[in-house]
């Protein structure tokens, strides 16, 4: 009886910790969904695929990455901001390169979820996502 709890317990633990997981970070109206995680050639560092959905009238916030972002906008459009830059609009079929540590933040002023894939290289072990001030 106490083996099949403590299976059980062991199962539901597990699928919660691999829920928890999936979701790479979240702010309000954000969703950052880990598709990917593999090592790459350059040594201590990793490529990871995350599917980034972003709410009508929701923002990243402001934050960094331990890497490059590549970004691909499948579907909406977002308004980028990426310190250094001037802000830019990227639609639908276009993408943008954010450099390693640069402080940057998206916002969709659209009325429709925005669809994106991001493609981080970054430095292993290193949470992929940190606000920045």
């Amino acid at each position: 009886m106490k083996t099949r709890f403590r299976s059980k317990s062991i199962l539901i633990g597990a699928a919660a910790l691999a829920a928890v997981g999936a979701v790479v970070a979240q702010a309000s109206g954000l969703t950052r969904t880990l598709v990917s995680r593999s090592e790459i050639s350059v040594a201590g560092r990793e490529a990871v695929v995350v599917r980034v959905d972003v709410a009508a009238n929701a923002s990243a916030g402001r934050h960094t990455h331990p890497g490059d972002e590549i970004g691909y906008v499948m579907e909406g459009q977002l308004q980028l901001a990426v310190e250094g830059q001037p802000p830019r609009l990227v639609k639908a079929g276009e993408s943008f390169t954010v450099p390693a540590g640069v402080p940057h933040d998206a916002h969709n002023d659209g009325a429709v979820t925005s669809k994106l894939v991001g493609v981080y290289v970054v430095e292993k072990g290193k949470p992929l996502v940190a606000p920045a001030p």
